[in-house]
């Protein structure tokens, strides 16, 4: 079975950050949602757990970060081209969430962009052609030295 990741996010509304990440490409499940969690799978391994914030309190002990005032977590997402990068950002725009939040990257070999949800959680879609990758940079990541 492979490692699965589950993002718990808090939100204010529950109801409208559902239709939001059904807007950006993922399925709510039913049998892990309700009035205040929905479960939002974006894929066999990722899964969104939207958490009202009342119930998001319940896990634990700390204060809940506003996301527009300050960034507790940035949430890079992998496509398969750089269409497929507009595209998410385009519709999570249009789902009323908020496009390009941060600059747009193009390496040539790397593109991204980025969108913040209608609760300020930032995700930063991006895809790499590796080959490119490779090429432009045979020897692997840069290192500074010790």
């Amino acid at each position: 079975m492979p490692q699965m990741i589950f993002v718990n996010l808090p939100v204010k509304d529950v109801a409208k950050s559902t239709a939001f990440y059904e807007a950006i490409g993922c399925t709510k499940d039913p049998r892990f949602s309700n009035e205040v969690a929905s479960a939002m799978q974006l894929s066999d391994e990722i899964v969104f757990m939207i958490l009202s914030e009342d119930f998001f309190k319940t896990f634990t002990p700390k204060p809940i970060a506003d996301a527009h005032a300050t960034t507790e977590v940035l949430i890079c997402l992998s496509r398969d081209s750089r269409e497929a990068v507009d595209a998410i950002v385009d519709a999570a725009a249009a789902a009323g969430g908020e496009a390009d939040v941060g600059p747009k990257q193009d390496m040539g070999f790397m593109y991204g962009r980025t969108f913040a949800d209608p609760d300020g959680h930032i995700f930063e879609p991006m895809f790499m052609d590796m080959e490119a990758a490779m090429a432009a940079h045979p020897e692997g990541p840069a290192h500074e030295p010790a």
